[in-house]
């Protein structure tokens, strides 16, 4: 995948960002500490990329982005998403992924068991390790095990993927199934 622009923006976890091409986003990038971290990691996994003024359709989804984490109740399914180069196994299990509604979970097993593959759990969580799109691929909903809060490779780990979930509205000592 290959971006043209790219963009910084504040939320209520740190600085997020965005990158985007023809074909919709094609990043989103959690805070690394402080803007200047998240937009040398966008320089650098987008070198050709441009920091610019984002098309209305991605101002859309970093309203979106922002709001849901500001706790208010967002899906982001309608944010389009480049997903160029992604292999087809991780595709589908990014489709689930973005069907578990905000404060909702499942386990790693359980999106296995609604591919079809029951037993892949750990594939699944490979596939989500390497999400591209964080948040609007909400990686962070899916657990391990009986609701363990475990694999979330972002910036601040698993305390990364506790703060977003209590955001939306999940219980962080219990798992909140769908």
């Amino acid at each position: 995948m290959t971006g043209t622009g790219f963009a910084v923006f504040e939320t209520a976890i740190g600085h997020c960002g965005i990158a985007w091409g023809e074909r919709g986003v094609v990043s989103v990038c959690l805070p690394e500490g402080s803007a200047t971290t998240t937009r040398a990691r966008l320089r650098a996994n987008f070198p050709d990329a441009v920091e610019t003024e984002p098309p209305e359709a991605v101002r859309w989804a970093i309203a979106e982005i922002v709001a849901l984490l500001r706790g208010e109740s967002r899906d982001l399914l309608a944010v389009p998403l480049d997903l160029d180069g992604v292999p087809e196994f991780h595709r589908r299990v990014y489709e689930i992924a973005r069907t578990i509604p905000p404060g909702k979970t499942l386990t790693y097993g359980e999106v296995a068991s609604r591919l079809g593959m029951p037993g892949s759990a750990q594939a699944v969580g490979r596939a989500l390790g390497r999400n591209p799109f964080p948040i609007v691929v909400p990686c962070h909903r899916v657990l391990g095990a009986d609701g363990k809060m475990v694999g979330f490779s972002a910036p601040g780990g698993v305390e990364t993927k506790r703060k977003m979930l209590v955001i939306e509205g999940a219980r962080a000592d219990e798992p909140t199934l769908f």
